[in-house]
């Protein structure tokens, strides 16, 4: 044995491939196949991180998910990934490793301070410390405490992660002993098997505890059954990690492949055995964070692995047969070992090591690192002390599916109920802690049909471990965030004895391990504080995923417009010939302002031209939603706000559709074309949501065979005529002259007709205030409309104006923005709109919501108008506050702009009782800076609503 790395063991690494690697700036040295963790386990260092809450140091426990210590920012080419797990990542040349949750490092952590203060610290202090002096006076020191690593901005994770459909007879997940007969009795009756593990090879346990299966060398048994998964068109997924269980047999899982993009895996299979294993549990003594405290389990694997030594005076502490064989292995490297068993008949120690019957392991003595150890009363000289509380069945991915769980005596564990999901569990992950019954329930699982593949060992007998409420000391059970068994009975005594409760007041199982090493430890001091059963006290949820993966990994290449594409408007190419500059609105790209210089300029010189002559403007994003038949009135008489049902044929009605609590969710325009036709103009924004809310409401509440919804809005153009020579510019194009007729199209009209042999409907809707005309004709006639308008526009000085310079217009006629001019809680009476909510009787969507005590408030915020004391633009989002008194939130202004027509700024804002302060001053606070502004209607141009019929 040399330092800390044996000489002969560790069948993974290769010692004639060195790999250089930093951790906390010291250079050290791994071989190729090291993991981080086997690499710094190797090199004796102890201190690999600092807790999250007292920053007391922290080593390494575990060997694969379960590690809760171990976590670091990686470096490599440049860039830095944030809180990755040093037991599952693959060391490389290079690397550079910087502890988390550290100022400077692991090892002088100057936060390590706050230990000194952990009485005034406990399970809850947030809840209550916070309550004083105000939340904000705490939220920036907690903003900088919060989180573990740090982001890399400039680290843009690689895009090129496909995803990948497959199908399958039998997905068997693990490829340990269990998984691996599952796997082989399925393949020898032809199932095509797909056959999933995490680890870079398959046999699970059997890679570092070895074993005899059928008379060979379990490898010999592994070979086989991967030829013969293989020989029935099956396949083996290696390095992959089977993160999520959803609805309808779908399976999530993330294959990670050296030199290659990874790929992410949809998987349905017609049956799924979950053959995951279990993870070794801790034990609750005294100190039991410090560093140089590990998984018994764990020690094996570095050992055989990697050849790395977990101590050179080893004590180890357990209550089960599990162990004896890591003690025969350890004291065979030459390391010093005294196995203390807390059963009081357990078997005979293996040759060369001391053992202690009856021995229960009550506390460890080290600062730093371990020291010692005490069994009872009696000090225990050890540099290392290795335990095993017994095994967690990892049963998540049975719970993802929908299943229950059942306690087991036996196993001492919660267990997965039989046929509550749609997985076969096996093996340790159904509380098999040994090989001969692993084998057994795989080879079951996998409809082997003959005898199940025979080992010369037996089961694992163990005695239960549980946290001792009586022992002195602090007893860690959550190590990642600082929550100790006094927490747990803390949040007891103050009736937070739900486990859910329990898991959010103390945040116990809510570090990145997801509670693998602590959740059973809180779930037993529970019940033993309450005096109830472990099956009594209850367990929490579990959720995708099954293990950290990074969020590029599900989303592939689904990001910027491969995720949420730009629609594009069918005259994109027009546009940009009149120098237009694009912008996305509401998921399309449309013209913001058109020709060159100061945008500001250019877009204050286009609204002027539309008040004084007239401005053209493409507005197909509109929705335009079918809704035909002989039920669709009714249907749209319970989707809108305003009665739909009293429109005449060729008219058109504002109004708004809510969602179930009566929140304004769009605005728009409803085109009644005949007795069972309407149009539905809703926001270009909210197009599909409206034609989903409608749909909804067809399918669910209506016959569906007497109405339909169909969304045409990418089939149709609409170019809008605005201003006061809108007029002018019909009649120079030579359009219907029907059209420029008050009386056959008075405002808020709609009329079909025919143009150059094709149709075209032209509404007489506004939603600049002034005189305007919406002209909509099929896409593949957009082009000849536009040419037409194009010619007459240069006729009477017209302007083609962008949506910079529409909002400017709106704004001042007071229209609003859904999402900008209102919030998660705007009513259509907060808006001016009340009418409909006391008139209407009959049922509508949201009505309901509309007189509850919260919608009755008369504090509630209401939509009005600002003018500003300085002549200064507001800021948008600025808070309007009391001109006196207490400081608080009032409103925030919603829409803000310079009103060229009007030559003042002029904005929108959503404040308390808002339409009774009319007159009214009120403070501005925005950034630390302040001043007043005036309330007034809003509507500032042209209040008397005369041009709109000039």
């Amino acid at each position: 044995m040399t330092g800390w790395r044996h000489d002969s063991l560790g069948r993974q690494i290769d010692r004639s491939a060195p790999l250089p690697f930093t951790f906390d700036g010291k250079p050290l040295s791994g071989f190729s196949g090291d993991t981080p963790a086997s690499a710094l386990l190797a090199s004796g260092i102890r201190v690999l991180g600092r807790s999250f809450k007292y920053h007391r140091p922290r080593g390494l426990w575990g060997m694969g998910g379960e590690e809760p210590n171990a976590i670091f920012d990686v470096t490599e080419n440049g860039h830095t990934t944030p809180n990755v797990r040093a037991t599952t990542l693959l060391l490389r040349e290079g690397m550079e490793l910087r502890s988390v949750n550290t100022a400077p490092d692991a090892a002088r952590d100057r936060m390590g301070v706050l230990d000194l203060f952990n009485r005034f610290l406990p399970g809850g202090f947030y809840y209550k410390t916070f309550m004083a002096f105000g939340w904000m006076r705490w939220e920036p020191m907690i903003r900088r405490m919060a989180g573990l690593g740090r982001l890399d901005p400039g680290h843009c994770p690689p895009a090129d992660i496909p995803p990948v459909n497959g199908r399958c007879d039998l997905l068997v997940i693990g490829a340990g002993p269990a998984g691996l007969a599952a796997a082989r009795a399925a393949a020898r009756n032809g199932r095509e098997v797909w056959l999933i593990d995490e680890a870079a090879e398959p046999g699970g346990s059997l890679r570092w505890r070895g074993g005899d299966i059928d008379g060979g060398n379990w490898r010999e048994f592994a070979r086989d059954t991967i030829e013969a998964v293989t020989a029935a068109g099956g396949r083996l997924l290696t390095s992959t990690t089977l993160w999520g269980a959803f609805d309808h047999g779908l399976f999530a899982a993330w294959e990670r492949r050296d030199g290659r993009p990874d790929r992410h895996w949809r998987i349905r299979a017609c049956e799924t055995v979950l053959a995951a294993g279990a993870i070794e549990r801790p034990l609750w003594f005294a100190n039991n964070d410090l560093p140089g405290i590990m998984s018994a389990e764990a020690a094996l694997h570095y050992l055989s692995l990697h050849g790395a030594i977990a101590g050179r005076r080893i004590l180890l502490a357990t209550g089960n047969d599990g162990s004896y064989p890591i003690a025969d292995a350890l004291a065979q490297a030459g390391c010093a070992v005294i196995l203390a068993d807390a059963r009081t008949d357990p078997p005979t120690a293996p040759e060369g090591v001391e053992h202690l019957p009856a021995a229960r392991l009550t506390g460890a003595n080290g600062r730093n690192s371990v020291s010692g150890a005490l069994i009872g009363d009696r000090a225990i000289e050890a540099d290392t002390i290795l335990v095993s509380g017994g095994y967690t069945p990892s049963v998540h991915l049975h719970c993802q599916a929908g299943g229950k769980l059942d306690w087991n005596t036996a196993s001492d564990s919660l267990v997965p109920r039989p046929g509550s999901s749609v997985l076969r569990v096996a093996g340790a992950a159904n509380g098999g802690f040994g090989l001969a019954r692993a084998l057994a329930e795989g080879h079951a699982a996998g409809g082997g049909a003959g005898p199940a593949p025979r080992v010369a060992v037996g089961d694992w007998q163990l005695t239960p471990m549980r946290p001792d409420p009586t022992l002195r000391g602090r007893q860690w059970i959550d190590p990642q965030n600082d929550v100790t068994l006094k927490d747990v009975r803390l949040a007891a005594q103050e009736g937070y004895r739900s486990v859910e409760h329990l898991k959010r007041y103390t945040t116990l199982g809510m570090a990145t391990d997801q509670g693998r090493s602590a959740n059973f430890a809180g779930l037993a001091a529970m019940a033993a504080l309450t005096g109830r059963t472990i099956p009594e006290t209850g367990t929490t949820t579990y959720r995708p995923p099954f293990s950290p993966l990074p969020l590029s990994v599900i989303g592939g290449p689904r990001r910027g417009a491969l995720f949420n594409p730009p629609k594009r408007l069918p005259l994109e190419a027009a546009h940009k010939e009149e120098g237009a500059t694009f912008r996305e609105y509401g998921g399309w790209l449309r013209p913001a302002a058109y020709g060159h210089g100061d945008e500001t300029e250019l877009v204050q010189q286009e609204a002027l031209a539309a008040r004084k002559t007239v401005g053209l403007y493409d507005a197909s994003p509109l929705g335009k939603i079918e809704v035909i038949g002989p039920g669709a009135a009714e249907l749209l008489d319970y989707c809108n706000y305003l009665r739909i049902s009293t429109l005449r044929p060729g008219r058109a009605r504002y109004g708004f559709v809510l969602s179930e609590t009566g929140i304004v969710h769009d605005d728009g325009v409803v085109l009644r074309l005949a007795e069972d036709r309407f149009i539905v103009s809703a926001s270009s924004s909210h197009a599909a949501s409206v034609r989903m809310i409608m749909e909804e409401a067809r399918q669910d509440i209506f016959d569906p065979a007497k109405s339909f919804i169909h969304d045409v809005t990418a089939g149709f153009v609409t170019l809008t005529v605005t201003g006061p020579k809108s007029r002018d510019l019909l009649r120079a194009a030579e359009l219907p002259e029907i059209l420029c007729d008050d009386g056959s199209l008075p405002h808020m009209s709609v009329i079909e007709t025919r143009w150059n042999g094709h149709g075209l409907r032209v509404a007489r809707v506004s939603f600049t205030g002034d005189r305007s005309y919406e002209l909509t004709v099929p896409a593949r006639h957009a082009s000849a409309l536009r040419d037409t308008l194009e010619t007459a526009r240069q006729k009477v000085s017209g302007h083609w104006i962008g949506m910079e310079a529409v909002m400017i217009l709106r704004a001042e006629k007071g229209f609003i923005l859904v999402g900008k001019d209102t919030d998660g809680l705007t009513m259509p009476h907060d808006l001016g709109w009340g009418g409909p909510r006391v008139k209407r009787k009959d049922e509508y969507l949201g009505r309901r919501s509309l007189f509850t005590p919260e919608a009755r408030r008369k504090d509630r915020r209401q939509l009005v108008g600002l003018e500003t004391t300085d002549g200064k633009t507001l800021p948008t989002g600025a808070h309007l506050v009391p001109v006196d008194g207490k400081r608080r939130s009032l409103g925030f202004v919603t829409s803000s702009c310079f009103s060229p027509v009007l030559g003042r700024p002029i904005a929108l804002a959503l404040v308390e009782g808002g339409r009774e302060r009319i007159g009214t001053e009120l403070g501005l606070f925005h950034l630390g800076e302040t001043g007043r502004v005036r309330i007034c209607g809003s509507c500032a141009f042209d209040p008397e609503w005369e041009r709109l019929h000039a």
